[in-house]
């Protein structure tokens, strides 16, 4: 039974994200719309999955909800940082380049690191290191480049390598 559930659908949560989006992306849900993000939600990942090489496995779901939760306050409290910096004085800026040594190695976990990086606003992920052990980030006001390591590391990453491991 579980090998046809994976033949049949073989990433679900992919598939649910797909018939979701796909009437929010044309800004309706008349039933064509909702039947044709049905059928991409089966056919695309049928498509998609030989392509993976490998998949994360959620470990610790408390611990994912909780990320979720610190990068959503994040996000809004650094927009208005953010706001504020740039509607002040413009010497108050001090942009800057930091490379952020990795703890995590997984691919996926990197990823997710990476993007909530350049969601969080006055945060850029730039690049990864080719061993893949630094992502460099560009920060819109860094003080202290130590800081805003231990800031990520603590905030982010520590969660990441509990959801991923």
């Amino acid at each position: 039974m579980n090998a046809l559930r994976r033949r049949i659908l073989p990433s679900p949560l992919l598939s649910l994200v797909l018939a979701l989006a796909w009437p929010v992306l044309n800004q309706s849900w008349s039933l064509g719309h909702c039947l044709l993000g049905g059928l991409l939600a089966l056919v695309v990942p049928w498509f998609t999955d030989p392509l993976r090489e490998s998949r994360p496995t959620l470990r610790r779901p408390a611990v994912a909800l909780r990320l979720m939760l610190v990068v959503l306050k994040d996000i809004v409290s650094s927009n208005i940082a953010v706001a504020r910096l740039i509607l002040g004085p413009e010497t108050a800026i001090r942009p800057a380049f930091v490379w952020l040594p990795l703890t995590v190695a997984e691919p996926h976990a990197i990823v997710t690191l990476s993007l909530i990086v350049t969601m969080t606003p006055g945060t850029l992920s730039a690049d990864l290191s080719p061993d893949g052990r630094h992502l460099l980030i560009h920060a819109l006001n860094v003080d202290d480049p130590a800081a805003l390591i231990a800031d990520i590391k603590a905030r982010y990453e520590a969660p990441l390598l509990e959801i991923l491991r």
